[in-house]
C-alpha cells in the first residue's frame, strides 16, 4: 500500500519551510455544500493553490480521482506534456448523480515522483 500524504499530518514549522512543495501537490474538493438527489452535481477537484506542479517527462501529476468514502466516484488520467509541458494548477471537473446518503468526498492525486496525496473531506448534504 502506497502511503499517502497530507499536510495535515505536517507540523506547522515544517508546512511553512515547505509551502511550495505541499501546495503544488495538494487537492482541494470544492463544490456545494447541499446537492439533490438524483440530479447532476458539479465537483471540482484542483490541486494547489498558488504554486504550480511541474509537467515534464518524468515528474507530472498522472490522475486526480474522486471518492465519497472508500467508493471511488470517477478518475482522470493524465500523461506527461498534457499541460504543454509547463507548470500548472491541474484542475477537472466531474458530473455525479448523488444517490440518498450525505456524501463525505475527497480527492487523490498521483505525482510520479512525490507519490499520493489527498484532499481534506468535504461534507455534502443530499436533499
Amino acid at each position: 500500500m502506497p502511503r499517502v500524504f497530507k499536510p495535515v499530518d505536517i507540523s506547522k514549522e515544517e508546512k511553512e519551510s515547505r509551502k511550495d512543495y505541499f501546495d503544488r501537490h495538494t487537492p482541494h474538493v470544492i463544490c456545494e455544500n447541499s446537492a439533490k438527489e438524483g440530479e447532476k452535481f458539479k465537483v471540482k477537484v484542483k490541486v494547489g493553490d498558488r504554486y504550480p506542479h511541474p509537467d515534464d517527462h518524468n515528474h507530472f501529476i498522472s490522475y486526480v480521482q474522486l471518492w465519497n468514502r472508500e467508493t471511488l466516484l470517477a478518475e482522470t488520467r493524465f500523461t506527461s506534456g498534457a499541460f504543454g509541458n509547463k507548470p500548472a494548477n491541474v484542475e477537472v471537473d466531474f458530473y455525479i448523480i448523488p444517490g440518498p446518503a450525505n456524501m463525505n468526498l475527497t480527492a487523490m492525486v498521483l505525482c510520479t515522483n512525490h507519490g499520493l496525496w489527498q484532499s481534506e473531506e468535504k461534507a455534502v448534504e443530499i436533499k
